[in-house]
């Protein structure tokens, strides 16, 4: 993330970040979470070891961190379902 903090005309401090992303059309697990016809995109993941590495390394090669995270370092799970409990009197109420 890249992020500042600054005052907004009222004298609010705010803070901004962004999120570094990369194309991910060839990556296996991130490219199956978009519709067939967009473009692929993830976030740019670093390793906790080159966190140091990448607030260090000069302009000109920062761009070779900015590269897919492996499919295989990965893990997507489906959240749980919402269990909805309405009665009988609210499931008919709410179907007419």
């Amino acid at each position: 993330m890249v992020w500042s903090s600054w005052k907004s005309s009222k004298g609010e401090t705010v803070q901004s970040y962004t999120m570094l992303t990369v194309n991910a059309d060839d990556q296996p697990l991130m490219r199956m979470f978009h519709k067939p016809v967009d473009e692929k995109r993830m976030v740019v993941i670093l390793q906790a070891e080159r966190y140091q590495d990448w607030l260090r390394v000069a302009p000109e090669h920062s761009k070779n961190f900015l590269v897919a995270y492996p499919a295989d370092a990965l893990i997507a799970v489906t959240p749980p379902l919402l269990a909805v409990n309405l009665s009988t009197e609210q499931v008919s109420t709410n179907c007419m």
